[in-house]
C-alpha cells in the first residue's frame, strides 16, 4: 500500500440486542502502528475484523459472535500483524456487552 496508509471502517457499536452502531471510515491508517495506539487513536475499548476486501462476510448483522480468538485484536500487535489492510471493516465495542450478548445473542427490535 501506499505511504498515504490504508482505509479502515470501524463499526461503532452502541447496542448488540438492537443492532445500534455508526460505521465511520478512517483514511490513511498507518498499519504500523499498534493495535493499542490504534484504539487509543478510535477510543479505548476492544476491536474485531468484521470483513476484510474480496472476504466473505458473516450473517450476523453486528458483529461475527465466531473465531474471536483470530479476530479480536490484541493491543500488543500491529494492526499489519493482525490482518489489517485496505478496506477492513472493524467493530468497535464494549467488551462486556459483547460477552452479554453472545450468552444470550437474541435481537430486540
Amino acid at each position: 500500500m501506499s505511504s498515504e496508509g490504508v482505509t479502515v471502517t470501524v463499526r461503532l457499536v452502541r447496542s448488540f440486542e438492537h443492532r445500534n452502531f455508526k460505521p465511520v471510515v478512517y483514511p490513511g491508517i498507518n498499519l504500523d502502528q499498534t493495535v493499542k495506539e490504534f484504539i487509543a487513536f478510535v477510543r479505548n475499548d476492544t476491536m474485531k475484523i468484521i470483513h476484510q476486501a474480496h472476504g466473505s462476510k458473516t450473517n450476523e448483522l453486528v458483529v461475527s459472535l465466531e473465531d474471536d480468538d483470530k479476530l479480536i485484536l490484541a493491543e500488543e500487535s500491529t494492526l499489519k500483524a493482525a490482518g489489517i489492510a485496505h478496506e477492513t471493516e472493524l467493530a468497535f465495542f464494549c467488551m462486556d456487552d459483547y460477552r452479554k450478548y453472545k450468552v444470550n445473542p437474541v435481537a430486540s427490535w
